[in-house]
């Protein structure tokens, strides 16, 4: 994958609106943020304006929408805007609202969408961090039927797939195989409700911002004159003929499966929360946001049980750096030069590759009968990974050398053997300073961690 820069806003904007099921007029901001900030809302309204992360394991409610929440503090009806943001690559800002639900608008993320190209969108110096499918993740709901499966994919694309009780939309799909079409093909799909459902949704204090102007409502079971009139008093909306089905909007649906594609909007907001942009592709049957939470949570925990993820190593890519190139920037000679290659780096890390041969010299003797790679070999490659992600970022690199001040925290989970390929993953801790440099690595075979270092080393210009 092509190095990608983070991005916030160019610029601060405000909408206003009213809350879906408060019902409250909200006014909520949007601000940059620094990088790696991610997303984050605070509540203006509250004494010490608390924050709170828009993370997945902060949900705390996802009846009728995404709830998020920190203590006794909670905000709701987040998942459009979230969905506007991802989908325009918005890696980092700052949200501030005065009450606890975001403004529903349109019942769509056109709104935040045309808000945020409007305010402008901004590359910052620092690499997206991609969460890259490796292998399939699933969660399943067998009393609803509901399940969804992430699979390895070049990019984040959705398969959708809806069903309900219902003559209007027994079952419907979308798809969104590239990011670039969601603003016309997602963007504009309002979210959808049953008329047989409002009731219960009034008598537990929901929807009370609700009208045919933010939602598509659907009248697909025959309710008595009395009880369709006392819906439409209650949603401040004409009254209907309660022998007429169909769609009560006045407003067209925008696409024949509009609620399949809102739902897929609904998951692109939920994914939101997993902290890191997906590079995966997700197909969903019956999604609704409970288990998109639980898959965005299996997420997290995979980032948190994985600090970082291994490199991905495409053998028939060309080396940002072959041999010949890293002679030019190591002093390192046969048998003590232990990369190969470069095949990735940034502002921040590097990826290199050895490969185990049998003609290793150091298997003469470590050991003859078994050969294994020692230990202090790995790091010593780490080491040499490192430097160059160092020397590179230097004048005249190649009157330079880097030296070993510390090594801490070694550990050694796997053996290396002749015919293993190990990656390396170097990534620095601290800024260069004073010509010191401080460093984490980790050696990959596969998709297993062999063995992990922290390091400082100096870089002294050669006498």
């Amino acid at each position: 994958m092509d190095k990608v820069k983070q991005r916030t806003l160019k610029n601060s904007f405000t909408l206003k609106g009213v809350g879906l099921h408060t019902g409250l007029n909200i006014t909520i901001s949007f601000h940059p943020a620094e990088e790696d900030h991610g997303y984050k809302i605070k509540r203006v309204d509250l004494p010490d304006q608390p924050t709170i992360d828009a993370l997945a394991e902060n949900v705390v409610n996802t009846r009728r929408g995404t709830v998020l929440g920190k203590g006794d503090v909670t905000i709701s009806t987040v998942e459009h805007a979230f969905s506007a943001l991802y989908a325009l690559g918005i890696d980092n800002c700052l949200i501030e609202v005065n009450t606890s639900e975001f403004p529903i608008l349109d019942g769509s993320a056109i709104e935040y969408v045309k808000a945020i190209k409007n305010a402008g969108i901004v590359e910052q110096k620092k690499d997206k961090d991609f969460y890259i499918v490796r292998k399939k993740l699933e969660v399943s709901d067998p009393e609803t039927g509901s399940k969804l499966t992430l699979l390895p994919d070049d990019s984040f694309c959705i398969n959708s797939y809806i069903e309900f009780d219902s003559m209007y939309i027994p079952n419907q799909s979308a798809i969104l195989d590239d990011m670039s079409e969601y603003e016309t093909e997602i963007a504009p799909s309002r979210t959808f409700v049953f008329v047989r459902e409002i009731q219960q949704l009034r008598q537990a204090g929901l929807i009370k911002g609700g009208n045919l102007d933010n939602a598509i409502v659907i009248y697909e079971r025959k309710l008595s004159q009395p009880e369709l009139d006392e819906i439409a008093d209650a949603l401040h909306v004409q009254r209907h003929d309660a022998n007429e089905l169909g769609y009560l909007n006045h407003r067209k649906l925008a696409f024949r499966n509009e609620p399949a594609r809102h739902k897929l909007l609904d998951i692109v907001g939920d994914m939101a929360l997993i902290g890191k942009p997906i590079q995966g592709r997700l197909i969903a049957t019956r999604p609704g946001h409970h288990i998109n939470n639980q898959l965005a949570r299996l997420i997290r925990k995979d980032i948190k049980l994985n600090e970082v993820q291994p490199p991905i190593y495409n053998v028939n890519e060309e080396p940002l750096m072959d041999n010949n190139r890293i002679r030019e920037l190591l002093p390192h000679r046969y048998p003590f030069l232990l990369v190969d290659k470069i095949i990735r780096k940034t502002d921040k890390y590097i990826v290199g590759v050895k490969n185990v041969t049998t003609n290793e010299p150091f298997f003469m003797g470590h050991f003859p009968q078994e050969p294994i790679m020692p230990g202090v070999l790995l790091v010593e490659a780490m080491a040499q990974t490192g430097g160059l992600l160092v020397l590179s970022q230097l004048d005249e690199p190649e009157r330079y050398s880097t030296y070993f001040l510390k090594i801490d925290n070694v550990k050694f989970r796997h053996k290396v053997v002749p015919g293993d390929t190990v990656i390396f993953r170097v990534e620095l801790t601290s800024d260069l300073r004073r010509n010191i440099s401080s460093m984490r690595g980790l050696a990959f075979i596969g998709e297993k961690v062999v063995s992990e270092a922290d390091f400082t080393a100096q870089i002294i210009k050669n006498k």
